[in-house]
């Protein structure tokens, strides 16, 4: 069987990739459980979307055509992170999210979004960028 995982953590070597990948992951098996255990398809297909694009956006900031484009790349991670700590909030709140899940989640997600500021902030002044 083909492993994505295997491939992808070959070819990255940034700490935030790697982080978002594997919250990717968690975000996949939380949105199985809530569409198998909970039978809740609306929400947990937005979380799936938003919590799969944080990493997605991530990757392709790898391959960035300048400073800026890598800076707008990540940003769309950090505002696509944002809008997956409102879903799982959304789900804790609306109780198909245990506490222990949400925080299991939402501390990882918490990491990234840190990361993605700090990498948004240091390029921005590293190369004096708007």
């Amino acid at each position: 069987m083909f492993r994505i995982k295997s491939y992808a953590m070959n070819k990255i070597k940034n700490i935030t990739s790697e982080k978002s990948f594997e919250f990717a992951l968690i975000i996949v098996e939380t949105y199985k459980y809530l569409a198998k255990e909970k039978k809740e398809f609306v929400l947990s297909k937005q979380l799936l979307r938003s919590g799969t694009s944080i990493g997605a956006n991530i990757f392709e900031s790898l391959s960035a055509e300048s400073k800026n484009d890598f800076v707008h790349k990540l940003s769309i991670s950090l505002k696509e992170a944002r809008e997956t700590e409102y879903w799982l909030s959304l789900l804790l709140d609306s109780q198909y999210l245990t506490e222990e899940k949400f925080n299991a989640c939402f501390g990882k997600l918490s990491e990234i979004i840190k990361m993605l500021k700090s990498s948004i902030i240091t390029t921005k002044h590293r190369y004096n960028l708007k």
